[in-house]
């Protein structure tokens, strides 16, 4: 029996294999200062907006996404301010709604659908509430759902996760990003390594994102404004909700809450999966983004 030989690759495959972060990374001018973030596709507008852990950026949180997203969407992966390659700033300088608004509006971007992990969720849950105009479909994984009372979550302090990633900015090395990289994931699997020095590396190359966000924590953390919950209740904008069913940074009860507030939601919980959804079961969440901004 002979081999049939390696097959060549699709053009999306070939696609996504050119993307690379220096290949889709660009900078724009706000207000404030430079933002930085990767864009590939075309299409219609699709906005990532990442976590708040050391070390993390568009192209840390969304390297499994940009690329099969951007097969059917224009993708933007912004660094938020305080994070990545875009300017620093202080705890009472953050306003990462305003941020994203003027990012937009440099790049002249109408609307978008709008996806969001845990801190960046946060960002656009408040950023619909306030500019709803500007967001066609709202997307959120392991989003917190405001300072309000919960049943199952740490009542007298932050979580496990949450600790160690106040950990890793207050101890940047490769053991504690590994931890944090664990903790973040259900199974981390083979690349937990690759993953730790990723985000380690873009960690100490900007010490003063650190620096920022642990004078910020004693205020409040790096969310100066929340959005009301009694503001959710006003979203009419087709709303997806992912979670992980072991998530050990923001507990699953959080996108429960949520799902009883935004009329026009609908929940997806992954089992076997942590605060990562996006980066542990990335073919099926694109899937699903996929099929939901085209279905909505």
């Amino acid at each position: 029996m002979t081999s049939a030989g390696p097959t060549r690759p699709t053009e999306e495959e070939a696609f996504v294999a050119d993307l690379t972060k220096a290949s889709t990374s660009k900078t724009v001018e706000i207000p404030t200062g430079t933002l930085h973030y990767q864009e590939a596709g075309e299409g219609y507008p699709l906005i990532l907006m990442h976590g708040s852990g050391a070390g993390a950026t568009g192209w840390v949180n969304f390297s499994n996404n940009i690329g099969p997203l951007a097969e059917q969407f224009h993708v933007y992966a912004v660094d938020a301010p305080g994070w990545g390659d875009s300017h620093a700033t202080t705890f009472e300088e953050f306003d990462h709604v305003a941020a994203h608004i003027a990012f937009m509006d440099a790049l002249g971007i109408e609307k978008a659908a709008i996806v969001g992990n845990s801190m960046g969720g946060i960002t656009a849950l408040h950023m619909t509430t306030l500019h709803p105009e500007r967001v066609s479909h709202l997307i959120t994984m392991g989003s917190g759902s405001g300072r309000s009372p919960k049943l199952f979550s740490p009542g007298g302090g932050p979580t496990e996760g949450l600790k160690v990633l106040q950990l890793c900015y207050r101890e940047p090395t490769f053991e504690n990003m590994k931890l944090l990289c664990q903790i973040m994931t259900f199974n981390p699997g083979d690349r937990v390594d690759e993953l730790a020095q990723e985000r380690l590396d873009s960690a100490i190359t900007h010490p003063e994102h650190l620096t920022n966000f642990l004078e910020g924590l004693p205020k409040g953390g790096p969310i100066r404004t929340w959005f009301a919950m009694d503001d959710l209740l006003r979203i009419t904008t087709p709303t997806l909700l992912f979670h992980g069913r072991d998530d050990r940074v923001v507990p699953y009860e959080h996108s429960l809450q949520l799902l009883s507030y935004i009329s026009n939601s609908r929940l997806v919980i992954f089992n076997q999966c942590g605060h990562w959804a996006m980066i542990e079961h990335p073919a099926e969440f694109n899937r699903m983004v996929t099929d939901f901004i085209h279905s909505n």
